[in-house]
């Protein structure tokens, strides 16, 4: 196939045709802080590929890499070990594409594959049918409070403090173009949910309580008095999910009686990659299936009595009016589904358990240890695999001492929620089956060192 170019007679033909005068105009929407203006810094022009190469590695060494250090960061993404089997597995061709298979003529093994990754993530998060449509966690977040919405005909939706703050940033996006009302408000570094408070603000305007389970500070709270609660006042529950290897060893949400439970999947299959690709969990009652976002594989036979897979459910805007679809913002995520389906099955419940109690178990020496450290406290009764210490002082200077150190030692409070004051000493540490004795005693001994 021969290159063509567009020349500067196409551009502005192109141009003029959605109604811009230059490519500039195109971009006006982003805040003028946000651009770079001239050269990207300290990188050379116009030089030779293997000199950019060569200084590109090098600016590329001044990172700490997860994999190189002791590792403690959380927070809503997890550094698990994905075995070498799922990266190739997924590379096989009948798998990598760049295509988004979401139309109706796609081939069964990949229904089928999504049929699966469905089954897994429904028992997991013990809801009745869950879908294969999300991009990440907090898209499917607010879907959720979309969709509770629809449900309810109401529109006011409380989220819990607990609730990730990129997560309620996310909400709050979206709701400025759909007029929902949403009820936040920051976390206090105590040892208690705000299950209770919850509770206590649920009226006749409430769509949904939103909570994360377990909490940004760790926090595990039993959400059966919330759901009953919730659900008296004619409105949902939706949990939250950022990590779900801890539903190998807790009580799943939707045992506890939650009505939709969402989650962000990269811990199994995906990896830690700093920004994506993610692949979000949904899952819902029964009762409630025909307002799921997105598409829904199901089983079925055929003419001749022979097994099948079809999309059951797709009210997506590919399928449906724009206005009538129940997402508009909904993909596939096809190839982080199939790796978290093929990482689900090599671990098996049994593993998956297995697993969880790992993390928890080196979870529970790291606090251990880290609470002899003078100066600091462990703020949680309860956790599985992430708890929050408090510190003498601001943890974002711990933070960054620590990586001076090569400790990558957890993410501050102050980091996420740089205006509470009030939070700005809480440090989030994560702890996986990653994390060594060895990593453990070195990250304890670098926090005493540093605020010696």
């Amino acid at each position: 196939m021969r290159y063509l170019p567009l020349n500067s007679h196409d551009r502005q033909a192109m141009l003029a045709t959605v109604g811009v005068a230059t490519i500039d105009d195109l971009f006006i929407d982003i805040p003028q802080e946000a651009r770079l203006s001239g050269p990207i810094h300290d990188l050379p022009m116009h030089a030779p590929e293997m000199s950019v190469e060569r200084h590109m590695k090098k600016l590329a060494g001044q990172n700490l890499v997860a994999g190189e250090v002791p590792f403690f960061m959380g927070a809503g993404a997890y550094r698990h070990h994905v075995p070498a089997s799922v990266d190739h597995l997924i590379q096989r061709g009948e798998f990598l594409t760049a295509y988004t298979p979401y139309q109706p003529e796609i081939a069964q093994g990949t229904l089928q594959m999504l049929f699966e990754f469905q089954t897994q993530v429904a028992r997991l998060l013990g809801v009745d049918v869950a879908n294969a449509s999300m991009y990440d966690g907090s898209t499917a977040c607010w879907e959720a409070i979309g969709m509770a919405r629809r449900i309810t005909k109401r529109a006011t939706a409380l989220l819990s403090s607990g609730l990730h703050p990129h997560y309620v940033g996310v909400a709050k996006t979206m709701a400025r173009f759909t007029g929902d009302a949403l009820v936040h408000s920051a976390p206090t570094l105590t040892a208690d949910t705000d299950i209770d408070a919850l509770i206590a603000q649920i009226d006749k305007n409430t769509s949904c309580v939103v909570v994360q389970y377990p909490d940004i500070l760790g926090r595990v709270g039993d959400l059966t008095a919330l759901a009953q609660a919730t659900q008296a006042a004619g409105a949902l529950l939706i949990a939250v999910v950022t990590e779900p290897v801890a539903l190998g060893a807790l009580r799943s949400p939707g045992e506890m009686g939650a009505d939709i439970v969402v989650g962000e999947g990269q811990s199994l299959g995906v990896g830690l990659q700093f920004g994506g690709p993610y692949v979000g969990l949904f899952g819902c009652k029964q009762k409630y299936v025909r307002q799921m976002p997105g598409r829904l594989c199901g089983e079925t036979v055929d003419a001749e009595g022979k097994r099948g897979y079809v999309l059951t459910l797709s009210t997506r805007e590919q399928h449906i009016r724009r206005e009538k679809a129940t997402s508009n913002i909904c993909t596939n995520s096809g190839l982080c589904a199939l790796a978290f389906s093929i990482h689900m099955t090599l671990l098996g419940e049994k593993g998956l358990r297995s697993l969880a109690e790992i993390n928890h178990a080196m979870a529970v020496t790291a606090a251990d240890r880290l609470a002899q450290v003078p100066g600091v406290s462990v703020l949680n009764d309860s956790f599985f695999n992430e708890f929050t210490l408090v510190l003498p002082k601001d943890a974002r200077a711990i933070v960054r001492e620590l990586a001076d150190r090569q400790i990558l030692g957890g993410v501050s409070l102050g980091r996420l929620y740089p205006e509470e004051a009030a939070l700005s000493n809480g440090l989030i540490v994560a702890v996986t089956e990653t994390a060594t004795h060895e990593d453990i005693e070195a990250f304890a001994a670098a926090l005493q060192e540093v605020l010696a």
